[in-house]
């Protein structure tokens, strides 16, 4: 004779969810550094997961620090990877300009001119004092 399998409790499956939450929130804004798009999409999920672990836990009798956390962060990582992605759009034309310019430099000083080139074109588009701004960030 077997014994039956049995799904996890309330309490576990709410804990799991909460810990879903800020895991998939944590990996939002590690792939917004990398892939701003893939960051964007992964936030998203995270405030699916999040907003979804709150009632669980709170039905649970647990707290929901682990779900608010969670979706602080993939809020703070939707934020980041949609106006890096923005930028991105925004600047396209100027990025394969300078890509194309990369192709073509097979030396340190022609490279460099490339990224000046870039440089100045992302300038004259963006508002003034954007490019000192993202310098003194640095």
């Amino acid at each position: 004779m077997t014994t039956p399998v049995q799904a996890p409790g309330g309490q576990q499956l709410a804990e799991s969810a909460g810990r879903r939450a800020i895991w998939l929130a944590i990996a939002a804004l590690a792939m917004t550094f990398m892939l701003p798009l893939a960051g964007l999409v992964m936030a998203v999920f995270a405030l699916v997961a999040g907003f979804r672990a709150v009632p669980l836990l709170r039905g649970a009798g647990r707290s929901q620090g682990v779900a608010v956390g969670g979706i602080v962060v993939a809020t703070v990582s939707l934020m980041l990877s949609a106006s890096a992605t923005a930028m991105q759009l925004y600047l396209m034309d100027e990025y394969s300009a300078y890509q194309e310019c990369l192709k073509g430099a097979g030396t340190v000083q022609a490279k460099s001119a490339c990224f000046d080139g870039f440089r100045d074109a992302a300038a004259a588009k963006l508002p003034p004092g954007v490019i000192d701004f993202l310098k003194s960030v640095q």
